[in-house]
């Protein structure tokens, strides 16, 4: 993959199921097969060897634990009736659409029912989700909090919502410089909640930037600076939160304007999915597609379809 994949040369494949399972192979494996069952190196295509056999396109077969598997075993493609070419296709959207890509609208643009367009979709934000950080975020960690929900009612006033508010919310930590970035909902935000989550991703020498909320000030950690928006005060030199707001203003603009509403139990996975595009962000849409691709690996999505699921 040299990062150039986009529409025009994603029609090829789409229109043609076996090259699409080939660009799949290329993106998953490269020029190494690798047995998804124990890891071997050494698998083999299997090919029909009489005349009038046929043999399932794109099996292979490991040499050493004798198991046969596609390229779609162990990813979150696995055990799925949409063609490869059309999970290509939604592997694109949803990597190069800035504020997201609705179920609706993959529904109509791959001709599939508008359940598999949302069971598609989950499968791929579960795709995106990013694993333990392989070190803790280090250097300046600006972190933030919003609230994701129905907008206050004409008159109420404007603010953290209080404990009785039906708005969910949703915890930045976002690293300058590498841009790495970890989002996910909390039931409450409080001193206790957030130590929690800044100890697990934080290094304790990371430079905190936060605003001045009182349960940021309770952390008691030694380096740590805010700035005051009760009065005003957005930018004191290097210190400011202004880059975990810009996630938040991409995660908010995707849910209003894409998607509408979001259910709380769902929120989570858009969470990842702003999260994996906003790291990535200085890539290409193809780097991205790959990237993408390489994040199902090892996953397998199989909680249960709610009966009604909602318009996202």
């Amino acid at each position: 993959m040299d990062g150039t994949l986009n529409l025009s040369k994603l029609a090829k494949y789409f229109s043609d199921e076996d090259a699409a399972r080939a660009l799949l192979e290329d993106m998953r494996w490269g020029n190494n097969p690798t047995c998804p069952h124990c890891g071997g190196l050494n698998p083999y295509r299997l090919v029909a060897r009489k005349p009038g056999a046929k043999t399932r396109k794109g099996l292979w077969k490991c040499s050493q634990c004798r198991k046969q598997f596609t390229v779609t075993v162990g990813t979150v493609f696995e055990d799925s009736r949409i063609p490869i070419s059309k999970w290509l296709l939604a592997i694109h959207l949803i990597g190069s659409s800035k504020k997201g890509m609705s179920a609706h609208q993959i529904h109509r643009n791959l001709g599939i029912s508008y359940k598999a367009a949302w069971f598609m979709m989950h499968r791929l934000r579960y795709a995106m989700r990013s694993g333990p950080l392989s070190d803790l975020m280090k250097g300046v960690v600006e972190v933030d909090e919003t609230y994701v929900g129905a907008r206050n009612k004409r008159g109420t006033k404007r603010g953290r919502p209080g404990p009785d508010s039906h708005k969910t919310p949703v915890v930045a930590l976002v690293e300058r410089g590498s841009g790495r970035v970890r989002a996910f909902t909390m039931p409450r935000v409080t001193a206790d909640t957030l130590s929690e989550a800044i100890s697990a991703n934080v290094h304790p020498d990371a430079m905190m930037m936060t605003d001045e909320f009182s349960a940021y000030q309770a952390l008691g950690r030694r380096n740590h600076q805010t700035v005051n928006h009760s009065k005003d005060e957005y930018v004191r030199g290097d210190v400011y939160t202004n880059t975990a707001e810009g996630f938040f203003s991409l995660l908010k603009r995707g849910i209003t304007g894409t998607f509408h509403h979001v259910s709380r139990g769902h929120l989570n996975r858009y969470c990842d999915e702003f999260a994996f595009r906003y790291e990535n962000r200085q890539t290409t849409d193809g780097q991205r597609a790959a990237l993408l691709v390489a994040g199902a690996e090892g996953k397998r999505l199989t909680y249960k379809q709610p009966a009604s699921p909602s318009p996202n």
